[in-house]
């Protein structure tokens, strides 16, 4: 007998950090494609990152080209912990 195991989604928010921890970061409109999101909506969730003691950084790489946000190794949160509201 197989039991099938159902694994809960991860939620746009941990999807969001785990992307921004990569070594190279991403730009919004990479960010907002990936979670179906506007991109005020990404600005917005960078915003709440910032906020909540993330040490999300923006790096221009160069003409023309767009911002790359990351997490940066100084941030006050590791990386896998989320506050969650229960209300």
């Amino acid at each position: 007998e197989t039991v099938t195991k159902q694994i809960k989604p991860k939620t746009k928010k941990s999807r969001l950090i785990q992307m921004l921890t990569r070594k190279a970061g991403m730009d919004v409109a990479t960010i907002s494609d990936k979670l179906s999101w506007q991109t005020h909506t990404t600005r917005a969730a960078l915003s709440g990152l910032r906020k909540a003691g993330y040490a999300v950084v923006g790096d221009k790489p160069g003409e023309g080209k767009a911002t790359r946000y990351r997490i940066s190794a100084t941030s006050t949160k590791p990386a896998g912990s989320e506050t969650i509201n229960a209300g």
